[in-house]
């Protein structure tokens, strides 16, 4: 069995003395483990770090084997994500969240989405927004997408700025008044993607929304809790954005 595949480095692990196992996002075959030969080597070191892109040749004698990797580096991305803290959680937080999906399941929007993030978190006025999309894109994929283009109660496309926590569907400004302290707040960019996540305020709101369906049907049913380079994502993207008073709790549920 061989396959050809451009990959973003998810993580590491020992394998032997010389030897790692790569965990890769591909653009075609998924979230996928394979062996590197030589890969804690000085050579391969600095190619085999979490955030690279990289052109990979997968072998393996069965389809449900291991298999090797053979490694080409595409984007040396690794060094500049360091050199922040929004870069160094956002991969971390991203690559926490790729690990839900089961493995090597094609996810290719995914998999380009993740690439258009990671080279953009070096600009904190765009990297907290993409990421939660990508939060959402991923509970659409789990099959938890959220609605977020009409309002649930009157099917209206516009005012929409509560979304209910039970259907995850948007709701007017009208329609949800009565209920307003039960509903998630709705930021103006996520249904818009005209608009812009222009303050602190708005992107906590968006961390908050995304973080509550991710703990109610992914993290809660697996018994599992959030990921703490999340919160600590969060944390530098909200300081990176954060003009006036700060954002108390930004990461957390509504209630908590």
């Amino acid at each position: 069995m061989e396959w050809r595949d451009e990959g973003i480095i998810l993580g590491l692990r020992k394998h032997g003395e010389t030897s790692v196992i790569a965990e890769v996002m591909t653009k075609a075959h998924g979230r996928h483990l394979g062996i590197v030969r030589g890969g804690r080597s000085k050579r391969l070191q600095p190619v085999l770090q979490p955030g690279n892109s990289l052109d990979l040749v997968w072998r393996a004698r069965l389809d449900e084997h291991l298999g090797q990797f053979q490694v080409e580096l595409l984007d040396a991305r690794a060094g500049r994500l360091m050199e922040s803290a929004i870069g160094v959680h956002g991969v971390q937080a991203m690559a926490a969240l790729l690990r839900l999906l089961p493995e090597r399941d094609s996810h290719a929007r995914l998999h380009d989405a993740f690439a258009v993030i990671l080279d953009s978190l070096d600009t904190p006025e765009q990297a907290g927004a993409l990421y939660v999309r990508f939060e959402l894109a991923v509970l659409e994929d789990l099959g938890f997408g959220l609605d977020l283009t009409a309002c649930a109660a009157t099917g209206v496309r516009s005012g929409l700025i509560y979304v209910s926590p039970k259907s995850g569907r948007a709701v007017s400004a009208e329609a949800g008044a009565p209920w307003a302290e039960k509903l998630l707040a709705l930021p103006a960019f996520l249904p818009d993607r005209e608009q812009a996540c222009v303050d602190a305020v708005m992107l906590a709101q968006a961390f908050k929304l995304s973080g509550y369906f991710l703990g109610r049907h992914v993290f809660e049913p697996r018994g599992v809790e959030p990921p703490i380079s999340r919160e600590s994502f969060c944390t530098a993207a909200l300081r990176a954005l954060r003009q006036s008073a700060p954002v108390a709790n930004s990461c957390q549920e509504p209630g908590s």
